[in-house]
């Protein structure tokens, strides 16, 4: 289980996306997990060959526990019996050598099927994607037999989906009857989201939906509670802000984007995230983590995008090297992260790295932000609504686009002489909109 976060201790699988025998590489998704505050796509470290999973949907299991193991793609070959070596015999009388398996996953405690269930009826249920958290034993003390779970197989009216098929047809009020099967025979979570858009949704189950989706928002908002408490109490707070003129950027996205179909066109929130990100490079101390011996340096300027979900909560994934990307390719890459985070689509690798955070509250939100540090991170960069004021240049009193922005540091790794250094880089950066 990857830790996907400061504040991940634990973690939800929700759908293998691989079987036992599957070629997998670097960079591939093979399960999503459940972190209390989204659906995070799992990536693959290794290449190799999917050997076994271990951890079964619908366990919640702590960071680090195996999830499945994956053997080379092309084990050496062995030597026959026969042909062995005589000094790699066992010794007369020795024991046979013992398979290794990895441990099982613990089982009873975290919404899953209880630790009384036999092996056979685990490995039945899986195999006829049958899921055991909503069965009622007809056993003993009602534990869940293999009668039941091949009743429940045959069922006519079951829909073969996974766990997070039916979490995510639960949320988007989607019948599983009307949504076409993948080609194992089995409904994904896929597939429900495309027929999010395209299925007649049953509106009997919006009661159902409205109340799935508030406890999800709860669980989040708690989670987000705990890490922000934490975060003040460890972490030394200073804070500082700057007002700075975009009237030379925002004259520059007009003409830019007259030219433009409305695809194409760069919001003023990507202009001021490339500046945060150069801003970052430029001034590193405000880049990276804050680790047990000290200051640690970012290996990149990842900066983690803070995503207001349409339910309710707040995510934030990280755009890599953000401070080497053109305004056309960020904008892009944020439009897609904004896009993924609210459909409940974002990859581990997304989520484990970013090295400074940037808040921007858009053109419905407050004037000015003053954010908490998202640990081990030690700067969080807010920026408030974009505003016309009274503006002195050369002089002269006009009229300006001014946004607010915000800087929270951490006085452990800063003082307020670096942080001052990078909001003036900031509003130097923004005056050159064409250089960034």
């Amino acid at each position: 289980m990857p830790s996907l976060g400061a504040d991940m201790t634990d973690g939800t699988l929700l759908e293998w996306l691989v079987h036992p025998g599957d070629p997998v590489h670097h960079g591939d998704i093979v399960a999503v997990v459940d972190t209390d505050k989204a659906a995070i796509d799992v990536e693959c470290f290794t290449d190799g060959v999917v050997q076994d999973l271990v951890v079964e949907p619908g366990h919640r299991v702590p960071v680090g526990t195996v999830l499945a193991t994956i053997a080379d793609a092309a084990p050496p070959p062995t030597a026959p019996p026969d042909t062995a070596p005589p000094d790699t015999a066992p010794p007369a009388g020795a024991p046979p050598p013992a398979a290794v398996r990895a441990p099982a996953p613990p089982t009873g405690d975290g919404g899953g099927p209880s630790s009384v269930l036999s092996p056979l009826v685990r490995r039945l249920a899986a195999a006829r994607h049958v899921d055991l958290t909503a069965l009622h034993g007809s056993g003993p003390g009602a534990r869940i037999m293999r009668i039941d779970v091949e009743r429940a197989a045959a069922a006519p009216t079951r829909v073969r989906s996974t766990p997070l098929a039916r979490r995510l047809a639960r949320e988007l009020q989607v019948d599983l009857t009307a949504v076409p099967t993948a080609a194992d025979g089995v409904v994904h979570a896929g597939q429900v989201r495309h027929a999010a858009d395209t299925v007649v949704r049953r509106a009997p189950n919006a009661p159902v939906a409205a109340s799935a989706a508030a406890d999800r928002t709860a669980t989040m908002r708690t989670t987000i509670a705990a890490l922000m408490a934490r975060s003040k109490r460890e972490i030394p707070h200073y804070y500082l802000t700057e007002s700075v003129d975009l009237a030379a950027a925002m004259t520059w996205l007009r003409e830019r984007n007259r030219r433009l179909p409305v695809t194409r066109r760069i919001v003023p929130a990507a202009l001021l995230l490339k500046a945060s990100a150069l801003a970052a490079r430029q001034v590193p101390q405000l880049n990276g983590f804050w680790g047990e011996h000290g200051f640690v340096p970012g290996g990149g300027v990842h900066v983690g995008v803070a995503v207001s979900l349409r339910g309710g909560g707040l995510v934030a994934p990280a755009i890599h090297d953000a401070d080497q990307l053109d305004l056309a390719a960020l904008m892009a890459r944020m439009r897609d992260l904004v896009t993924r985070s609210r459909g409940g689509r974002l990859r581990g690798s997304e989520m484990a790295d970013p090295t400074i955070t940037v808040s921007n509250v858009g053109e419905q939100g407050s004037e000015s932000i003053l954010g908490v540090i998202y640990p081990p991170q030690v700067a969080l960069v807010g920026f408030g609504r974009i505003v016309d004021r009274p503006w002195a240049v050369d002089g002269l009193i006009g009229v300006r686009p001014v946004v607010s922005v915000g800087l929270a540091a951490d006085h452990r790794a800063t003082d307020g002489a670096i942080g001052s250094r990078f909001l003036s880089r900031i509003a130097r950066l923004v005056q050159k909109p064409e250089e960034l």
